[in-house]
């Protein structure tokens, strides 16, 4: 008789990603992980007492494997980071990652996804803040994706190819208002990331990201 597959770690969030909370088991898994083999992975940075630094757009952010938590600099020290579809995210990632895969030789939307059916209903991308912040605002859209230390790419009015993480780019593609045409804006993915994170970590991680693109930057305040 085969043996069933073991079940995913669960995780707790609504549809629109309210009340998020990462399952403890994904910390629980991640303290069994090579941190070396994870920075090799990820090219993020291992550090004493089972810690692990990577950067998320314009901010460093610390994976505190024993304490459960991540860690943000907001420029007066190194303290816990409230942010739960980053953490979860970050949780899914790391313990999924197990190779590396060169980057940007297939770059994809939504639609060549194999869990394309998922980004539907209450499952669409929740971009409409960076079309209704910057649909009439080239220059604005170009700064915030340079603030965000993206690379503009040749792709649409203007595209920026923005880093979360440092092997997971994600291509955001503006199309501006006119006389005859709305705005529109695409998102487009390096077809590696269908490897390491599930249909649900690509929805949250794309959100996460369109607010720090909408705002200008990773983190507020």
């Amino acid at each position: 008789m085969d043996t069933p597959p073991p079940e995913k770690p669960s995780t707790d969030y609504a549809p629109d990603g309210s009340h998020l909370k990462p399952n403890a088991v994904l910390w629980q898994d991640l303290q069994k992980r090579s941190l070396d083999e994870l920075a090799n992975f990820t090219l993020a940075l291992p550090l004493s007492d089972q810690r692990l630094q990577f950067r998320f757009l314009d901010a460093d952010i610390r994976v505190d494997i024993p304490n459960q938590r991540l860690m943000h600099d907001g420029g007066v020290g190194w303290a816990p980071l409230e942010d739960p579809l980053l953490e979860l995210v970050a949780l899914v990632y790391l313990n999924q990652v197990n190779a590396v895969f060169p980057l940007d030789r297939d770059i994809v939307g939504l639609q060549d996804l194999k869990e394309s059916h998922f980004f539907v209903g209450p499952h669409e991308l929740r971009t409409a803040g960076v079309l209704d912040r910057y649909g009439c605002d080239p220059d604005g859209f170009k700064r915030a994706v340079m603030a965000l230390e993206g690379q503009p790419v040749d792709m649409a009015d203007a595209a920026g190819r923005l880093l979360p993480f440092p092997r997971i780019p994600l291509y955001f593609l503006m199309w501006f208002a006119d006389e005859e045409f709305p705005s529109q804006l695409r998102v487009l993915f390096d077809r590696s990331i269908e490897a390491f994170l599930p249909a649900d970590a690509i929805w949250a991680l794309v959100n996460r990201v369109a607010k720090a693109l909408e705002t200008g930057t990773a983190f507020e305040g």
